[in-house]
């Protein structure tokens, strides 16, 4: 009974384009598919498609339900291009904050049944990504939960209780120790884009996880903005260092393709 939206952003450019699918941040309970606008149209003038979806919020489902949704919508786009008109090239996933929480445990294991809702309009599509964008990522839940009660960042530490029953399902639904725990069956290439005055997330969290991810075979790029907050490329849209950024991720993209 909820409906779920997606944003289609095609590219400038005709024939076959990558393309991303966006899965937004907002601490698991708020936000939507419009988001990373500022990132879509971006990309969508330099050749990449963006297909940014909603999931179900913390106040409609629990996880592992909404990273099913974002599962389920990246099998739908997969299944749906001839039918949108589109000439798709490698797909990736993008997640920002929350979002890389969610896009993280689907491009490390897009087949667990724990977020593989079945439809037999979707046989033989598996939710496997080309490429991993992961802006300002929560990559441990686990470890931020602790780092914002020691912190008394009781608004994170609501949102974390909303959204996950308890702190083992933290760890269940955990980029970082899928990977460290050699869970991960898929390791595609990953940019990670983070400010270094990030309130939220501890800015070294980028490295200890890229640190992990390399140590299993993984391919990840990561690029620190000086001084740069929380959602920076989103809440200040002139700044140097969000366009900057912005051209790394379309860089990064664009690289993807054979």
């Amino acid at each position: 009974g909820i409906d779920l939206l997606g944003r289609l952003y095609r590219p400038a450019t005709g024939g076959a384009a990558p393309f991303v699918v966006d899965a937004h941040g907002g601490a698991w309970g708020s936000g939507d598919r419009l988001n990373n606008s500022i990132i879509h149209e971006d990309f969508a003038r330099h050749g990449i498609g963006v297909f940014a979806v909603d999931f179900r919020l913390s106040s409609q489902a629990q996880f592992p339900g909404p990273v099913a949704d974002v599962n389920y919508a990246v099998r739908w786009f997969k299944a749906n291009t001839a039918s949108l008109g589109i000439t798709a090239g490698p797909i990736g996933g993008l997640g920002s904050s929350s979002g890389a929480q969610q896009m993280g445990l689907i491009a490390f294991q897009p087949n667990h049944a724990l977020y593989t809702t079945a439809d037999a309009a979707l046989d033989g599509v598996d939710a496997s990504l080309a490429f991993f964008v992961a802006c300002w990522p929560i990559l441990d839940p686990l470890a931020r939960y602790r780092m914002a009660q020691e912190t008394g960042k009781d608004r994170l530490v609501n949102a974390h209780n909303a959204y996950f029953p308890d702190e083992d399902a933290m760890a269940v639904g955990n980029p970082f120790l899928v990977v460290e725990r050699g869970e991960a069956t898929h390791r595609p290439p990953m940019v990670v884009v983070q400010g270094t005055a990030d309130e939220n997330v501890k800015h070294e969290r980028a490295d200890i996880f890229a640190e992990a991810y390399r140590a299993v075979g993984g391919t990840v790029e990561v690029h620190k903005y000086e001084g740069q907050p929380h959602t920076f490329v989103t809440a200040n849209p002139d700044d140097d260092a969000t366009k900057q950024a912005i051209v790394t991720l379309r860089e990064f993209v664009l690289a993807q393709v054979d």
